[in-house]
């Protein structure tokens, strides 16, 4: 499993996601309060670029006319069909035996492992006193 250098984490503040390419995958790297994600950036559906749609929570009803939201700004929607899938899995929620958005693990680590390596930041300027995300594939 290769790892890739994706940014500073005051790059990536909580709440927000970063769109990149990594060895020609479309990929997205969210940070969900302070917990990093990364998700392929392509609806299994009918391929439209899935992490550009909006970040939501899930709808879960006991009785009917009670709905309660969890998952406050986990869901993300599909912008082309309104498909939802789980950021930290890639679950969907549509039709969870059949479809899945490919998760990637994404961590921090302080600077001082970036820099050892061993492999090459491709995608930012390396600082050893700042912390990183780092995103496997």
């Amino acid at each position: 499993m290769a790892r890739h250098v994706i940014a500073p984490v005051d790059e990536l503040p909580p709440g927000t996601r970063k769109f990149l390419e990594i060895d020609g995958r479309p990929i997205a790297v969210f940070n969900i309060k302070g917990e990093y994600f990364g998700l392929m950036n392509r609806c299994p559906h009918q391929g439209a670029a899935l992490c550009e749609g909006p970040l939501i929570g899930l709808a879960q009803s006991s009785d009917p006319g009670e709905i309660e939201y969890t998952k406050l700004g986990e869901i993300i929607r599909c912008p082309w069909h309104g498909w939802e899938f789980d950021i930290r899995t890639g679950q969907s929620y549509c039709d969870p035996r059949r479809f899945r958005v490919k998760a990637y693990p994404a961590h921090v680590e302080p600077g001082a492992a970036v820099v050892k390596g061993p492999y090459v930041a491709e995608t930012v300027t390396v600082k050893v006193e700042s912390n990183y995300v780092v995103v496997e594939l």
